[in-house]
Protein backbone atom coordinates (compact mmCIF):
# COMPACT_ATOMS: atom_id res chain seq x y z
CA UNK A 1 0.00 0.00 0.00
CA UNK A 2 1.30 3.37 -0.69
CA UNK A 3 2.05 6.05 1.90
CA UNK A 4 -1.12 8.04 2.87
CA UNK A 5 1.21 10.96 3.35
CA UNK A 6 0.02 14.22 2.39
CA UNK A 7 2.33 16.63 0.21
CA UNK A 8 4.10 19.57 1.91
CA UNK A 9 1.42 21.83 1.00
CA UNK A 10 -1.49 20.35 3.01
CA UNK A 11 -3.17 21.94 5.40
CA UNK A 12 -2.54 22.22 9.75
CA UNK A 13 -5.04 20.31 11.21
CA UNK A 14 -6.71 23.06 13.39
CA UNK A 15 -10.01 22.59 15.14
CA UNK A 16 -13.32 24.61 15.30
CA UNK A 17 -11.75 26.59 18.17
CA UNK A 18 -8.66 27.81 16.26
CA UNK A 19 -6.65 24.85 18.49
CA UNK A 20 -3.53 23.79 16.40
CA UNK A 21 -3.13 20.02 16.69
CA UNK A 22 0.03 19.16 16.61
CA UNK A 23 0.18 16.16 19.49
CA UNK A 24 -0.60 12.30 18.49
CA UNK A 25 -1.68 9.58 20.78
CA UNK A 26 -1.20 6.61 19.11
CA UNK A 27 -2.52 3.08 20.90
CA UNK A 28 -0.36 0.13 19.34
CA UNK A 29 -2.29 -2.30 21.29
CA UNK A 30 -5.48 -1.85 24.10
CA UNK A 31 -3.45 -5.04 25.48
CA UNK A 32 -1.94 -5.05 28.90
CA UNK A 33 -0.03 -7.19 31.20
CA UNK A 34 -1.32 -5.59 34.23
CA UNK A 35 -5.24 -5.09 35.53
CA UNK A 36 -4.96 -2.25 37.29
CA UNK A 37 -8.23 -1.92 39.79
CA UNK A 38 -9.12 1.42 38.38
CA UNK A 39 -8.41 1.02 34.96
CA UNK A 40 -10.21 -2.44 33.75
CA UNK A 41 -11.65 -5.66 35.39
CA UNK A 42 -9.50 -8.54 35.99
CA UNK A 43 -11.35 -11.05 32.67
CA UNK A 44 -11.42 -8.00 30.65
CA UNK A 45 -12.20 -8.21 27.22
CA UNK A 46 -9.65 -7.51 24.78
CA UNK A 47 -9.79 -6.31 21.09
CA UNK A 48 -9.84 -9.57 18.04
CA UNK A 49 -6.00 -9.27 16.88
CA UNK A 50 -7.40 -9.17 13.58
CA UNK A 51 -9.31 -5.75 14.55
CA UNK A 52 -6.00 -4.05 14.94
CA UNK A 53 -3.77 -2.05 12.34
CA UNK A 54 -0.98 -3.88 11.16
CA UNK A 55 2.89 -2.27 11.16
CA UNK A 56 2.60 -0.85 7.82
CA UNK A 57 -0.91 0.86 8.35
CA UNK A 58 0.05 2.20 11.69
CA UNK A 59 3.29 3.85 10.35
CA UNK A 60 1.64 5.46 7.16
CA UNK A 61 -0.95 6.96 9.51
CA UNK A 62 1.87 8.37 11.56
CA UNK A 63 3.48 9.90 8.39
CA UNK A 64 0.31 11.23 7.25
CA UNK A 65 -0.14 12.90 10.46
CA UNK A 66 2.87 14.16 10.81
CA UNK A 67 2.25 15.25 7.06
CA UNK A 68 -0.76 17.57 8.27
CA UNK A 69 1.28 19.20 11.46
CA UNK A 70 1.57 16.49 14.08
CA UNK A 71 4.94 17.14 15.75
CA UNK A 72 4.65 15.15 18.49
CA UNK A 73 3.87 10.98 18.94
CA UNK A 74 3.17 9.28 21.82
CA UNK A 75 2.89 5.55 21.49
CA UNK A 76 0.78 4.16 24.26
CA UNK A 77 -1.54 0.84 24.66
CA UNK A 78 -3.05 -1.11 26.57
CA UNK A 79 0.68 -1.47 27.36
CA UNK A 80 2.89 -1.00 24.24
CA UNK A 81 5.82 -3.15 24.85
CA UNK A 82 3.59 -5.99 24.86
CA UNK A 83 2.90 -6.07 21.38
CA UNK A 84 5.56 -8.46 19.19
CA UNK A 85 6.17 -5.79 16.43
CA UNK A 86 6.56 -3.22 18.33
CA UNK A 87 9.84 -2.27 17.63
CA UNK A 88 10.04 -2.26 14.28
CA UNK A 89 7.39 0.81 14.59
CA UNK A 90 9.71 2.64 16.76
CA UNK A 91 12.23 2.44 14.25
CA UNK A 92 10.07 3.16 11.61
CA UNK A 93 8.78 6.78 13.24
CA UNK A 94 12.69 7.55 14.59
CA UNK A 95 13.34 7.72 10.88
CA UNK A 96 10.88 10.58 10.65
CA UNK A 97 12.55 12.67 13.73
CA UNK A 98 13.57 15.95 11.93
CA UNK A 99 11.49 15.65 8.82
CA UNK A 100 8.55 16.98 10.60
CA UNK A 101 8.45 14.86 13.69
CA UNK A 102 10.26 16.69 17.04
CA UNK A 103 9.92 13.60 19.31
CA UNK A 104 9.04 10.62 19.60
CA UNK A 105 7.40 9.53 23.10
CA UNK A 106 6.57 5.99 25.15
CA UNK A 107 4.08 5.59 27.77
CA UNK A 108 4.55 2.10 29.74
CA UNK A 109 3.54 0.42 32.94
CA UNK A 110 7.82 -0.38 33.32
CA UNK A 111 6.88 -4.11 33.30
CA UNK A 112 9.12 -4.54 30.28
CA UNK A 113 11.03 -1.84 30.07
CA UNK A 114 14.32 -3.52 31.14
CA UNK A 115 14.11 -5.50 28.23
CA UNK A 116 13.41 -2.86 25.68
CA UNK A 117 15.15 0.41 27.18
CA UNK A 118 18.65 -0.38 25.35
CA UNK A 119 16.64 -0.59 21.79
CA UNK A 120 14.26 2.18 22.50
CA UNK A 121 17.14 4.74 23.15
CA UNK A 122 18.94 3.25 19.72
CA UNK A 123 15.64 4.04 17.70
CA UNK A 124 14.99 7.45 19.11
CA UNK A 125 13.39 7.97 21.90
CA UNK A 126 14.68 10.10 24.90
CA UNK A 127 11.65 10.28 26.85
CA UNK A 128 9.51 7.48 28.82
CA UNK A 129 6.13 7.98 30.84
CA UNK A 130 5.72 5.21 33.34
CA UNK A 131 3.00 4.44 35.41
CA UNK A 132 4.03 3.76 38.74
CA UNK A 133 1.14 4.63 41.79
CA UNK A 134 3.14 2.90 44.92
CA UNK A 135 6.89 1.77 45.57
CA UNK A 136 5.17 -0.61 48.59
CA UNK A 137 5.00 -3.82 46.75
CA UNK A 138 2.05 -5.01 48.27
CA UNK A 139 0.12 -2.27 47.48
CA UNK A 140 1.81 -2.36 44.08
CA UNK A 141 -0.25 -5.95 43.85
CA UNK A 142 -2.98 -5.20 44.86
CA UNK A 143 -4.05 -2.24 42.48
CA UNK A 144 -2.44 -3.87 39.82
CA UNK A 145 -3.84 -7.50 40.64
CA UNK A 146 0.02 -9.09 39.50
CA UNK A 147 3.34 -8.62 41.87
CA UNK A 148 5.11 -6.54 39.54
CA UNK A 149 6.73 -3.44 41.14
CA UNK A 150 10.52 -4.88 41.09
CA UNK A 151 9.96 -5.12 37.28
CA UNK A 152 8.98 -2.00 37.09
CA UNK A 153 11.59 -0.52 38.90
CA UNK A 154 13.83 -2.32 37.20
CA UNK A 155 12.32 -1.27 33.84
CA UNK A 156 13.34 2.61 35.12
CA UNK A 157 16.44 1.81 36.70
CA UNK A 158 17.33 0.41 33.08
CA UNK A 159 15.71 3.57 31.06
CA UNK A 160 17.94 6.00 33.12
CA UNK A 161 20.98 4.28 32.36
CA UNK A 162 21.10 4.38 29.10
CA UNK A 163 19.98 7.92 29.24
CA UNK A 164 16.09 7.99 28.68
CA UNK A 165 14.36 10.92 30.58
CA UNK A 166 12.21 9.36 32.78
CA UNK A 167 8.93 10.75 33.82
CA UNK A 168 6.69 9.10 36.52
CA UNK A 169 2.80 8.90 36.24
CA UNK A 170 1.07 8.48 39.37
CA UNK A 171 -2.80 8.49 40.18
CA UNK A 172 -3.74 9.82 43.03
CA UNK A 173 -5.83 7.63 45.15
CA UNK A 174 -7.67 8.57 48.18
CA UNK A 175 -7.07 5.83 51.15
CA UNK A 176 -4.35 3.78 48.89
CA UNK A 177 -1.57 5.65 48.23
CA UNK A 178 -2.46 8.90 49.76
CA UNK A 179 -0.19 8.86 52.59
CA UNK A 180 2.49 7.70 50.01
CA UNK A 181 2.72 10.45 47.67
CA UNK A 182 5.05 12.90 49.36
CA UNK A 183 7.60 10.11 50.09
CA UNK A 184 7.04 8.68 46.60
CA UNK A 185 7.86 12.59 44.68
CA UNK A 186 10.68 12.52 47.29
CA UNK A 187 12.11 9.62 45.98
CA UNK A 188 11.48 10.12 42.17
CA UNK A 189 12.53 13.95 42.42
CA UNK A 190 16.16 12.11 43.85
CA UNK A 191 16.27 9.80 41.84
CA UNK A 192 16.15 12.87 38.91
CA UNK A 193 12.72 11.71 37.53
CA UNK A 194 9.99 14.12 36.90
CA UNK A 195 6.85 12.97 38.33
CA UNK A 196 3.09 14.21 37.53
CA UNK A 197 -0.29 13.36 40.03
CA UNK A 198 -3.20 12.21 38.01
CA UNK A 199 -7.04 12.31 39.23
CA UNK A 200 -9.18 8.74 38.54
CA UNK A 201 -11.03 9.29 35.25
CA UNK A 202 -14.42 7.75 34.94
CA UNK A 203 -13.81 5.73 32.13
CA UNK A 204 -15.06 2.17 31.49
CA UNK A 205 -16.93 -0.40 33.94
CA UNK A 206 -14.45 -1.68 36.44
CA UNK A 207 -15.35 -4.12 39.48
CA UNK A 208 -15.17 -0.97 42.29
CA UNK A 209 -16.62 2.37 42.86
CA UNK A 210 -14.31 4.99 41.56
CA UNK A 211 -16.01 7.37 43.91
CA UNK A 212 -14.72 5.47 46.77
CA UNK A 213 -11.17 6.45 45.99
CA UNK A 214 -11.56 9.77 43.78
CA UNK A 215 -9.07 12.10 44.96
CA UNK A 216 -9.20 15.83 44.00
CA UNK A 217 -5.88 16.87 43.18
CA UNK A 218 -6.96 20.42 44.41
CA UNK A 219 -6.89 18.89 48.24
CA UNK A 220 -3.45 16.83 47.29
CA UNK A 221 -1.78 20.15 46.46
CA UNK A 222 -2.82 21.72 49.84
CA UNK A 223 -1.23 19.56 51.74
CA UNK A 224 1.80 19.54 49.66
CA UNK A 225 2.25 23.21 49.74
CA UNK A 226 1.81 22.91 54.05
CA UNK A 227 4.87 20.83 53.53
CA UNK A 228 7.00 22.65 50.51
CA UNK A 229 7.79 25.56 48.25
CA UNK A 230 5.52 24.99 44.72
CA UNK A 231 6.48 27.88 42.34
CA UNK A 232 4.32 27.79 39.30
CA UNK A 233 6.70 26.97 36.36
CA UNK A 234 6.72 27.64 32.78
CA UNK A 235 7.40 24.26 31.63
CA UNK A 236 5.24 22.49 29.30
CA UNK A 237 5.73 19.12 28.32
CA UNK A 238 2.81 19.28 25.53
CA UNK A 239 0.53 18.02 27.35
CA UNK A 240 -2.22 18.26 30.07
CA UNK A 241 -0.04 18.59 33.01
CA UNK A 242 0.45 21.92 34.88
CA UNK A 243 4.09 22.11 36.49
CA UNK A 244 5.18 23.41 39.33
CA UNK A 245 9.14 23.32 41.07
CA UNK A 246 9.28 22.14 44.57
CA UNK A 247 11.91 24.07 45.75
CA UNK A 248 12.60 21.96 48.90
CA UNK A 249 13.44 18.47 46.61
CA UNK A 250 14.76 20.57 43.84
CA UNK A 251 12.65 18.59 41.22
CA UNK A 252 9.61 19.10 38.95
CA UNK A 253 5.66 18.33 39.85
CA UNK A 254 3.01 18.30 37.51
CA UNK A 255 -0.57 18.12 38.06
CA UNK A 256 -3.10 16.59 35.69
CA UNK A 257 -6.69 17.84 36.84
CA UNK A 258 -9.29 16.57 34.37
CA UNK A 259 -12.05 16.99 37.26
CA UNK A 260 -11.15 19.44 39.50
CA UNK A 261 -9.83 21.95 36.79
CA UNK A 262 -10.69 21.12 33.30
CA UNK A 263 -7.70 21.79 30.62
CA UNK A 264 -9.32 21.62 27.45
CA UNK A 265 -8.70 25.55 26.85
CA UNK A 266 -5.42 24.88 25.13
CA UNK A 267 -6.11 21.24 23.78
CA UNK A 268 -3.39 20.20 21.23
CA UNK A 269 -4.24 16.57 21.06
CA UNK A 270 -5.92 13.95 19.54
CA UNK A 271 -5.76 10.09 19.71
CA UNK A 272 -5.92 6.96 17.88
CA UNK A 273 -6.90 3.69 19.10
CA UNK A 274 -4.79 0.85 17.98
CA UNK A 275 -8.44 -0.24 15.91
CA UNK A 276 -7.73 3.01 13.53
CA UNK A 277 -10.53 5.18 15.61
CA UNK A 278 -9.87 8.83 15.88
CA UNK A 279 -10.78 10.30 19.00
CA UNK A 280 -10.69 13.66 18.84
CA UNK A 281 -11.40 14.23 22.46
CA UNK A 282 -10.97 11.47 25.57
CA UNK A 283 -13.80 12.32 27.51
CA UNK A 284 -16.17 12.14 24.18
CA UNK A 285 -18.04 9.66 21.93
CA UNK A 286 -17.26 11.30 18.87
CA UNK A 287 -14.75 9.57 16.38
CA UNK A 288 -14.13 9.37 13.14
CA UNK A 289 -12.86 5.83 11.66
CA UNK A 290 -9.65 6.07 10.05
CA UNK A 291 -9.00 1.72 9.19
CA UNK A 292 -11.42 2.14 6.69
CA UNK A 293 -9.51 5.55 4.41
CA UNK A 294 -6.03 3.64 5.04
CA UNK A 295 -7.58 0.24 3.70
CA UNK A 296 -9.46 2.04 0.73
CA UNK A 297 -8.26 2.21 -2.56
CA UNK A 298 -6.86 5.31 -2.41
CA UNK A 299 -5.68 6.30 1.11
CA UNK A 300 -4.56 9.68 0.99
CA UNK A 301 -7.36 11.48 0.25
CA UNK A 302 -9.80 9.07 2.04
CA UNK A 303 -7.54 10.14 5.18
CA UNK A 304 -7.10 13.96 4.35
CA UNK A 305 -11.19 13.79 4.30
CA UNK A 306 -11.56 12.24 7.71
CA UNK A 307 -8.76 14.30 8.96
CA UNK A 308 -10.90 17.06 8.14
CA UNK A 309 -14.08 16.12 9.76
CA UNK A 310 -12.33 14.99 12.82
CA UNK A 311 -11.05 18.76 12.77
CA UNK A 312 -14.83 19.30 12.18
CA UNK A 313 -16.56 17.72 14.96
CA UNK A 314 -13.40 18.06 18.02
CA UNK A 315 -15.66 19.35 20.85
CA UNK A 316 -14.76 22.52 23.05
CA UNK A 317 -14.54 19.92 26.08
CA UNK A 318 -14.93 17.02 28.06
CA UNK A 319 -17.23 16.54 31.41
CA UNK A 320 -15.99 14.50 33.24
CA UNK A 321 -17.47 13.84 36.71
CA UNK A 322 -16.94 11.57 39.75
CA UNK A 323 -19.88 12.97 42.25
CA UNK A 324 -21.84 10.56 43.72
CA UNK A 325 -21.45 6.83 44.84
CA UNK A 326 -22.30 4.09 41.91
CA UNK A 327 -22.47 6.05 39.13
CA UNK A 328 -21.97 5.09 35.78
CA UNK A 329 -18.61 6.10 33.73
CA UNK A 330 -18.47 8.72 32.06
CA UNK A 331 -17.96 6.81 29.21
CA UNK A 332 -18.39 2.90 28.59
CA UNK A 333 -15.02 2.25 26.87
CA UNK A 334 -12.05 1.59 28.90
CA UNK A 335 -8.88 3.87 29.02
CA UNK A 336 -6.78 0.97 27.34
CA UNK A 337 -9.67 0.94 24.03
CA UNK A 338 -8.97 4.57 23.64
CA UNK A 339 -4.70 4.62 24.32
CA UNK A 340 -3.73 6.53 27.37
Amino acid sequence: MSSPGQSAAAPRLIDAFARPITYLRLSVTDRCDLRCTYCMPERMEFLPRSEVLSLEELRDLAVGFIARGITKIRLTGGEPLVRRDMLDLVRALGRELGSGLDELTLTTNGMRLAEFAPALADAGIRRVNVSLDTRDRFLFARLARRDGLPNVLAGIAAARAVGLAVKINTVALKDLNEAELPSLIEWAHGEGHELSLIEVMPLGEIEGDRFDHYLPLDAVRRDLESRWTLAPSTHRSGGPARYFDVAETGGRLGFITPLTNNFCDGCNRIRVSATGELFMCLGGEGKVDLRSALRSADPAPALAKALDLAMRIKPERHSFAIDRPGAAPALARHMSHTGG
